[in-house]
């Protein structure tokens, strides 16, 4: 089921903008994303044919179905309660019926924790991208040659310096395990003895053990990396799929700020955390911020990163506190929730949704 199926059907009861533009936080160049609810037919809910989420490509429209609308608020999850909250102007449809969700029985102290996270990963985001930038990848793959060092004079050198200094050509190497060693081999050589060679190729994941006839004396140790290797290549992987799906804009601005950290996710970061502290000290959700300047000031690299993460740390110590003496209940009312769901579904399954 598509999007334009929901349309079509007339399946969808709650469609709004949101993101930037519902935070009050959209640019000439911000995109319009859109987040909603839909109810299934009752032959789909109550066949085998639950679907409960559809979204398009880009996942800048996602639809959430009733059932599962109501379980992520239960969990009082940051995005659904924000999607219940959007304000007015940022609504396009929204059913008579969903009037009926009151905020205040959802909200609870734990909001603390799941605005809290979602803050903090935001910042794991934003340092991960720093990460990538600073040290970017070469295309070139690094080959398992690259992590195996050999014993010389007093200490070890690496593999490819070893065979640079004695002249030699992997491909005429031998490798054979040693007992109790691990990742350690005796190394051979001979340019006649039909070796396997360390790797047999340059995309191998392994070196390679071959048969050593008797009378062929050891040269050196061989130790692989093999932990070092496995690092190396889930970090390259990571890197080029983060290349070849990366948002140019944000790299751009990320670039042109100079400051290595996504800025756009380390905005996101306070506006979570301010969030959590009007959750905490006045019981309701606030989506369209009120700091417009300033978080836009964050978006635009205007801070050091340093300089941010103790901002973020003074903003957590505030939210810790108002949640501290606020009334809010610890978790969410449940059987409320519960309640409704069931209440909200037949009251539009007896207004006779399509195939109702």
């Amino acid at each position: 089921m598509t999007i334009e199926d929901l349309r079509k059907k007339g399946l969808i009861i709650l469609e709004c903008i949101s993101g930037s533009k519902a935070y009050g936080l959209d640019t000439p160049t911000s995109d319009t994303d859109l987040k909603g609810v839909f109810i299934l037919p009752k032959s789909e809910y109550y066949g085998l044919n639950y679907i409960e989420q559809v979204n398009n490509e880009t996942n800048d429209e996602v639809f959430y179905e009733l059932g599962r609308f109501m379980e992520l608020l239960s969990y009082n999850n940051p995005n659904i309660l924000e999607l219940l909250n959007t304000p007015e102007n940022a609504i396009i449809y929204k059913h008579p019926f969903l009037e009926e969700i009151k905020t205040e029985k959802i909200l609870s102290k734990l909001c603390k924790d799941t605005f809290g996270k979602f803050a903090y990963s935001q910042i794991k985001k934003a340092k991960g991208l720093k990460k990538k930038i600073v040290n970017p990848m070469s295309k070139e793959r690094n080959s398992v040659l690259s992590y195996c060092y050999v014993n010389y004079g007093q200490g070890a050198i690496p593999l490819l310096k070893f065979l640079e200094i004695k002249q030699w050509k992997q491909e005429n190497c031998g490798l054979i395990n040693i007992p109790h060693m691990k990742d350690m081999y005796g190394l051979f050589y001979n340019e006649t003895a039909n070796f396997n060679g360390i790797i047999r190729s340059d995309e191998a994941n392994d070196v390679c053990l071959s048969s050593i006839p008797k009378e062929i004396e050891q040269e050196a140790l061989l130790y692989f990396n093999r932990d070092g290797y496995s690092t190396y290549c889930k970090e390259y992987r990571e890197y080029w799929q983060w290349v070849e799906k990366r948002n140019e804009e944000r790299y751009e601005n990320t670039q042109n700020h100079g400051k290595n950290y996504d800025a756009k996710n380390m905005m996101h970061v306070f506006r979570l955390l301010e969030m959590a502290c009007e959750i905490g000290t006045e019981n309701k959700i606030n989506v369209k911020r009120p700091n417009r300047d300033f978080l836009l000031e964050v978006k635009s690299g205007k801070y050091e990163y340093e300089e941010l993460l103790s901002m973020a740390d003074k903003l957590q110590l505030e939210m810790e506190n108002a949640f501290e003496i606020s009334s809010l209940p610890e978790t969410p009312n449940r059987e409320y929730i519960n309640e409704l769901t069931y209440k909200l579904r037949d009251k539009f399954y007896n207004e006779k949704t399509p195939n109702g």
